[in-house]
């Protein structure tokens, strides 16, 4: 039997105030970029319209930041070097509705405490510039103009545990540049420069456009490349207090990794897992597999609703009323994208790098269709097939006076046939229809059309998926509840007690969604209807799927989400499917149809629904100009 170790207390003491210092900077100060991030913001704050920052060794032997922002009095330079002392707040008022990138009064502090660090600032009413180090505490006259420059040098050298976490120059000085990158983003009015062991890194100039939103596109088309603006598109939306402000990246431009997705806060960089969900929730239907969608998003709001004192480093940040954040958010970036491509007015493909208006493109007028009515079976393109019924519950009130899948298939053979319009009227109108006239069919897959910009190819089962799809939904949209198939025995299980608590808080929630869910017991949850449409499904971990999501995103985005899943379900069996032969007049249809629908450009499963050949890329398949 092991003896227990005794235990000798220590008494309780005060910490020694450079350790108290080394602690708080183990929390602000990272690594150099964290340096260059906290000094940056202070030169911001200091109304700087220039920003450089010089490194050496990566940051790890020196960081310096000059900026020509208003500097700060001689008789201040000692206290901005005392923890906790800013000029940035002086009321719990003012920490409530922070407005500026500093409040805490640590960053100088804690770097002091672990590099050695001095200050030179001047003022406009100053004849010249002081020098303060941070060791000697002595203060010297110094020449520089009206502004401050911050010297860092020889980070964490009296913490060598510290610096040995630290990695080698190249990433140090990699990870300095995106810091600098995000506050480029952020404020296309100052220009940034940084420079490494007397080189010129990188530089942005300030932008002086008279729209903010064509200065942002300029400054975004700068620090990201031109493939980033050929490849996305410009939001600009307001939802009550919120004003969003960006570009998102078209969803076939998605990435494996989200390298490339930058949320701005009131000007501040941040994290936030309840905006980043909101924003992939908007892409859901629309990207393939695990992709990441590609962003650059300003989220304006008042100061007092976003609480900014969250976490030392300020990359989080936490709302007040999140669940109208994430429906703002979601909402807007739905609509941004709802648009398709082939309806937004664009140059020739191959200037990927010309400016991009940031006005939302018009959706193009719906044009007569030519579809024929239903006559059976993948005859013609319905929306269900004749195998595979679709639940009553989904067939819309529009289909009166018929009856199970004649009724459906009826309502939904996408409208009667017109007359064929003249060849040359034909010719005349396919120079103004985004997606072209059609030519062929290749493979019973593929449509091949022709339009201004060149060659356009659709894969037509993607393409009227999506147009399926998005009928479906709005169909269903006025609709309450989804179908419950009552059982006749209930199914228990055994549920936490935040499973029980879900269980009660969200009950209206479960019903819409068919689930009739209970406490039977203060350990147990009883089910007594399912889905109708889900017949097959492992009950128990349906149930426990649905409360795990209803507690972290919210009712009303469960319940549609759900259905949304069920319709996708319905709109891939209910589309064309391959080797469906169909006339011109057909293809033609299909084209009008993916023009006046929202997201035609991806199928429900992310796939795209078509792709543009222009004539320079056709002309170099074969040579010509060569």
């Amino acid at each position: 039997m092991n003896a227990v170790p005794s235990v000798t207390r220590r008494p309780i003491r005060a910490l020694p105030d450079e350790l108290v210092s080394q602690i708080a900077a183990g929390e602000v100060v990272e690594r150099p970029a964290s340096v260059v991030r906290e000094l940056v913001d202070n030169a911001l704050d200091a109304g700087a319209s220039q920003v450089t920052v010089r490194l050496a060794g990566g940051g790890v032997r020196a960081v310096v930041v000059e900026d020509d922002g208003t500097g700060i009095p001689a008789a201040e330079l000692p206290l901005a070097l005392q923890r906790h002392a800013t000029s940035k707040i002086g009321s719990l008022g003012e920490l409530e509705s922070v407005a500026t990138m500093g409040f805490r009064g640590e960053a100088l502090a804690a770097i002091a405490s672990v590099a050695e660090l001095a200050i030179t600032s001047r003022t406009a009413a100053d004849a010249h510039a002081t020098r303060l180090d941070a060791r000697g505490g002595e203060l010297q006259a110094a020449a520089r103009g009206v502004g401050t420059t911050v010297e860092v040098r020889e980070l964490f050298f009296n913490t060598p545990a510290r610096r040995k976490f630290l990695k080698s120059e190249a990433t140090e000085l990699a990870h300095a540049l995106e810091a600098l990158r995000r506050h480029a983003l952020a404020r296309p009015d100052v220009g940034f420069a940084l420079w490494h062991e007397g080189r010129l890194v990188a530089q942005w100039r300030a932008l002086r456009a008279p729209l903010l939103d064509d200065a942002l596109t300029q400054r975004i088309g700068e620090v990201l490349g031109g493939d980033f603006i050929a490849a996305s598109r410009a939001i600009a939306a307001r939802r009550g207090p919120l004003a969003l402000l960006g570009r998102i990246g078209h969803p076939e431009a998605a990435r494996s990794r989200a390298d490339q997705q930058y949320l701005f806060v009131n000007g501040r960089f941040v994290r936030d897992r309840l905006v980043a969900h909101a924003i992939r929730a908007a892409y859901e239907d629309q990207l393939h597999g695990s992709r990441q969608p590609a962003y650059v998003l300003m989220l304006q709001i008042a100061p007092e609703l976003v609480d900014v004192n969250v976490h030392p480093t300020k990359i989080e940040v936490r709302f007040r009323d999140g669940g109208a954040v994430h429906a703002a958010v979601q909402a807007a970036v739905q609509e941004a994208l709802a648009v398709s491509r082939a309806t937004e007015a664009k140059p020739d493909s191959a200037a990927v790098s010309a400016p991009v208006s940031t006005s939302m493109p018009t959706p193009v007028r719906e044009a007569p269709s030519r579809w024929p009515a239903a006559q059976g079976a993948q005859s013609t393109l319905t929306l269900v097939h004749a195998r595979e019924p679709s639940p009553a519950w989904a067939r819309p009130a529009a289909a009166t006076g018929t009856s199970g899948v004649a009724g459906l298939a009826a309502w939904a053979a996408l409208r009667a046939p017109q007359e064929p319009a003249p060849a040359d009227a034909a010719a005349e109108d396919a120079a103004h229809w985004p997606l072209g006239r059609a030519l062929a069919q290749i493979g019973g897959v593929y449509i091949l059309a022709e339009n201004a910009q060149g060659l356009v190819i659709v894969d037509m089962h993607a393409a009227h998926e999506r147009i399926v799809y998005e009928r479906l939904k709005a169909a269903q949209a006025d609709r309450a509840r989804m179908p419950a198939q009552p059982l006749l025995v209930p199914v228990s299980f055994a549920a936490t007690p935040t499973e029980i608590a879900a269980a009660e808080e969200h009950q209206q929630a479960l019903l819409d969604l068919g689930l009739d869910v209970a406490p039977l017991s203060a350990a147990t949850l009883a089910v007594r209807s399912r889905p109708a449409a889900l017949p097959d499904a492992d009950l128990v971990e349906l149930v426990r799927a649905v409360l795990a999501e209803l507690q972290s995103v919210g009712a009303s985005r469960v319940v549609q989400r759900s259905r949304d899943e069920l319709l996708a379900t319905m709109a891939c069996h209910g589309a064309v499917r391959a080797n469906r032969r169909l006339t011109i007049e057909e293809m033609n249809a299909l084209l009008r149809d993916m023009e006046a629908t929202e997201r035609a450009d991806h199928c429900n499963h992310g796939r795209p629904t078509w792709r543009q050949l222009s004539m320079k890329e056709l002309d170099a398949l074969f040579l010509r100009g060569r």
